[in-house]
């Protein structure tokens, strides 16, 4: 689960760690609130939205200008124009898709000067099964890109769960990003904070991008995006409360009331698959064959006709799907439920998109026969090649 930039800081203020004051802006009639609230002179407005790029990204609306979705104000009438220019309209960054993601939330906080900028992130590294720091002296960039131009400025430091941050470690992440005087005294405090409030909120996810050094010496957290591993939010219901809907797919709102695994994608062809692995394996061969997978589902290794049922309503719902691939092997789950829920919603969806359906597994005669007296155009596979293809060749000829 993501979060908002103003409310990760808020998290993070709870933790110790140096954040600007600032007021999160739901409507105009908080702007007042705002600008009153904090000293200035300089104020910094920026939209909220679950993705990054958001200061190099671009409002679709004329009105909007062109100044971004990070803007800084001189005075309190031209944090009230930012406002008016942002709230309400569709930012497009790198991270979202063309139409963009529409405002709803903005964040008005105390400006700083700044010194220098600086990487820091928090994740799971998966080689080593631990926690791990990333830093780099490269702020205020994509990190990706500098992974992949000057991969000698990055540090990935993993801790050992047992000891948390140590002296040690706290020291070699300050030489990592050059830091000395206040700033290294600061950055060793920071470090063992930012490690507590990740670990006891199961984070998925922490970074900060920048992390500034400012002119009097001291570092401050002056953007932070965090993500939570969504099976740990039962232990954190304060952090369930910050859940904003409004950013997320309505399909996979409703994927996760049936506990399903469910990705919106882009592509034309919707898969319905039991099995991560397997999943994959589909939206790769359908790309092989020179189509876009239109989401990745998962319906677990347990379902029965209801939940199949469920997630085929849910693919259906996007105007964008041409075809559909059930692509699934029968263990706990057997082929013959399998085949009674792809009836069931089919007759409940009125179907209208070419349908290939690939069973293999517990029962899995039982289920094609199922599906062959059905009297349904439901197209069957031998196996996941032979289904990618027809699936390809049926939207194609569509």
């Amino acid at each position: 689960m993501n979060i908002h930039e103003y409310q990760a800081k808020a998290v993070l203020k709870e933790f110790g760690a140096p954040v600007a004051d600032g007021v999160p802006i739901l409507t105009l009639d908080d702007v007042q609130t705002a600008v009153d609230t904090l000293p200035g002179p300089l104020w910094v407005v920026k939209s909220q939205i679950h993705a990054g790029g958001r200061g190099k990204g671009k409002f679709i609306e004329a009105a909007a200008g062109e100044k971004g979705g990070v803007r800084l104000a001189f005075s309190k009438e031209e944090v009230m124009d930012h406002a008016k220019a942002m709230l309400g309209n569709h930012l497009v960054t790198a991270q979202t898709s063309a139409e963009g993601k529409q405002v709803n939330r903005l964040y008005v906080e105390d400006g700083a000067d700044i010194a220098s900028e600086l990487y820091l992130s928090l994740l799971v590294d998966r080689e080593t099964g631990r926690p791990a720091f990333v830093a780099s002296t490269e702020g205020g960039m994509d990190i990706e890109a500098v992974a992949h131009d000057t991969p000698e400025k990055i540090l990935t430091l993993p801790i050992d769960p047992s000891e948390g941050v140590t002296d040690a470690a706290a020291a070699q992440l300050c030489d990592a990003l050059a830091l000395d005087g206040a700033a290294r005294e600061d950055g060793m405090k920071l470090f063992p904070i930012l490690y507590k409030a990740f670990t006891e909120k199961d984070m998925s996810m922490l970074e900060i991008n920048p992390l500034i050094v400012m002119e009097n010496g001291n570092l401050r957290v002056l953007d932070a995006k965090v993500s939570f591993d969504g099976n740990a939010l039962f232990r954190h219901p304060d952090i369930m409360e910050l859940r904003d809907t409004t950013e997320e797919d309505e399909k996979e709102i409703e994927a996760s009331e049936w506990d399903l695994a469910y990705i919106a994608l882009d592509g034309t062809i919707g898969c319905m698959v039991n099995g991560a692995g397997l999943a994959m394996a589909t939206m790769d061969i359908i790309k092989l064959y020179g189509e876009e997978p239109a989401n990745f589902c998962d319906v677990g290794g347990g379902a029965n006709a209801e939940k199949v049922a469920a997630a085929f309503k849910i693919i259906m719902k996007d105007p964008a799907v041409k075809g559909i691939l059930v692509n699934i092997f029968g263990g706990i789950m057997k082929c013959d439920v399998i085949a009674e829920g792809v009836i069931q919603a089919v007759k409940e969806t009125s179907l209208a998109v070419p349908l290939v359906v690939r069973l293999e597994g517990t029962n899995v005669d039982q289920g094609k026969a199922i599906l062959a007296d059905s009297g349904m155009n439901i197209i069957p596979a031998d196996d996941l090649d032979d289904a990618a293809q027809k699936i390809v060749a049926a939207v194609k000829g569509a």
